[in-house]
């Protein structure tokens, strides 16, 4: 099939990556459970909570590497569970230092554990910090357009607003915050949280972001397999829609057929 309209690769770290979601390794009921599910999502980015899971920090307990092998995909381990600016940079050095100096990880700084909301201003500090350091961040924030901004003149590689409170599966919340920061956006924008089905992927790429992010809406699916497998093909379909470019929305229908020289 041929087509006028050339997509641009996918690029993080001056990597490409053929596919355009990443998903986490957490809350399956277990480790083969979790491969059969990253396998089946066609994702190459998987994110890891290293202060939740073992990558090699705790010997003689089950290693996560041992089924999401780095030799097969790119480890993306990020800091949930941190609460200020200072327990996220600690968690990024022991990343780099459990996965042989790897750079690239996804900042999270949380405000409260009632809705792990992100806490901005620790967010920025722990960015600052970060960059400087060499760490090719990614970086989990709220919706506010100023913030992305403010995260990507850091020096972040992409920018992650969240479309609605993790775990919580409730979908876009707020659409038009999402193309504000897409439309300044200097950087890959991703939607971070959220999502609850296949639907809400597409509707995120169909906004335009570059990829999406999730964890919950796989893993706490009724059947997580058939899950991975419908968002692989749900992002895939957003991605096209945005390319080819929706029909405008009309108040009044209008025929698909012309009106002249019908039948009488």
């Amino acid at each position: 099939m041929t087509t006028a309209v050339t997509d641009k690769p996918f690029t993080l770290a001056g990597r490409t990556y053929q596919s355009r979601l990443l998903v986490g390794t957490g809350k399956y009921k277990d480790l083969d459970e979790t491969r059969d599910a990253i396998e089946a999502s066609g994702a190459e980015i998987v994110t890891v909570a290293v202060r939740r899971t073992n990558i090699g920090q705790n010997p003689g307990e089950p290693n996560l590497l041992e089924v999401i092998s780095p030799d097969r995909y790119t480890i993306l381990p990020n800091t949930a569970g941190c609460y200020t600016a200072e327990e996220a940079v600690r968690t990024c050095r022991l990343a780099r230092e459990l996965l042989d100096g790897h750079k690239l990880v996804k900042l999270e700084v949380l405000a409260d554990q009632k809705t792990l909301f992100p806490n901005v201003i620790e967010t920025l500090k722990a960015a600052e910090v970060l960059v400087k350091e060499g760490f090719d961040v990614m970086v989990y924030t709220s919706d506010d357009p100023i913030i992305a901004r403010q995260l990507a003149d850091i020096g972040c590689i992409a920018v992650m607003p969240l479309a609605g409170l993790i775990g919580t599966g409730l979908g876009i919340c707020n659409p038009y915050n999402l193309r504000i920061i897409l439309e300044e956006a200097k950087v890959p924008v991703l939607v971070d949280a959220g999502v609850g089905t296949a639907s809400d992927a597409t509707i995120a790429m169909e906004l335009g972001c570059e990829a999406v992010l999730m964890n919950s809406a796989i893993a706490h699916a009724q059947h997580p397999v058939l899950m991975a497998q419908a968002m692989k093909y749900a992002i895939e379909a957003g991605r096209l829609a945005y390319l080819a470019g929706r029909m405008p929305k009309k108040l009044y229908a209008s025929a698909s057929s012309p009106l002249e020289g019908l039948i009488r």
